[in-house]
């Protein structure tokens, strides 16, 4: 199968998740805490994971998967294709809202992003990608990011970045928020990081991400100019829950080394 193929494989089953979705709403939700009363998970988030499994070990029985919810394969190395996938991504919104969730999945091979989703379920906006192909928009091609001014610039960033914290000091952040046009919170990973790549927001930054938040978002990024890493501007390595930040490349560099310093 070549990535073409790929692509149109995975694109149908996220689309089919996303319905799966969409009709559950209609019915009665078990909701769990897991390490957190703001960590939360659902059945359905459980039942999407599995729908992912399924789908992929049937069409692809050599395909490994990382799922956020367990249901997948265990990965302590990328050799070969691993989808990683997070079923619902937002999902505090799934329930509060019904809306501003994602399904995001990246598809790498031998630990190189080759293929990467964002879709809004309740939109039904589908951002996609294809290492070296470009990125796509419900099928429209994205363009590369346009450079743009910090004090023009629109931030991806929630409250508590302002509040001590062990990642930062929180009081750089402060004069950061200062200096941008604005800031915004939307609860979704996946959801802000679609934001970036289609220039809706111009960066965006988390304290503890992991591959499933971030997988399909990396490679889509790299087809539009986008820049991502850890808070020191380094790699972000898939194994580890880490800080994350991706940003237009002409705000990267500064954002990094002048505000989000420990």
């Amino acid at each position: 199968m070549n990535l073409s193929q790929l692509d149109a494989l995975a694109q149908d089953i996220i689309i089919r998740a996303g319905e799966r979705i969409k009709q559950s709403l209609h019915k009665e939700m078990t909701i769990t805490e897991k390490s957190s009363p703001s960590d939360l998970v659902t059945n359905i988030d459980m039942e999407t994971e599995q729908f992912f499994v399924k789908e992929v070990s049937e069409a692809l029985p050599e395909h490994r998967l990382l799922g956020e919810e367990g249901f997948g394969d265990t990965i302590t190395d990328w050799d070969g294709y691993v989808w990683i996938v997070d079923p619902i991504d937002g999902t505090t919104n799934f329930i509060n809202q019904q809306r501003n969730f994602c399904i995001t999945v990246g598809i790498y091979k031998d630990g190189v992003g080759e293929l990467g989703y964002i879709y809004q379920v309740m939109t039904g906006e589908l951002i996609s990608a294809i290492r070296g192909q470009g990125a796509y928009q419900n099928g429209v091609l994205l363009p590369q990011l346009k450079n743009v001014e910090f004090e023009d610039s629109l931030l991806g960033v929630n409250a508590s970045w302002v509040a001590p914290n062990r990642h930062i000091d929180h009081h750089q952040v402060a004069k950061l928020i200062k200096r941008v046009r604005g800031t915004r919170s939307y609860g979704s990973a996946a959801l802000e990081i679609s934001y970036v790549v289609t220039g809706r927001l111009d960066a965006y930054f988390s304290m503890r991400l992991s591959a499933w938040d971030v997988a399909g978002g990396m490679v889509i990024a790299n087809e539009v100019g986008a820049l991502c890493g850890t808070l020191g501007g380094g790699e972000f390595d898939l194994l580890k829950k880490q800080p994350f930040i991706i940003a237009n490349p002409a705000l990267f560099e500064e954002l990094v080394k002048d505000y989000l310093i420990s």
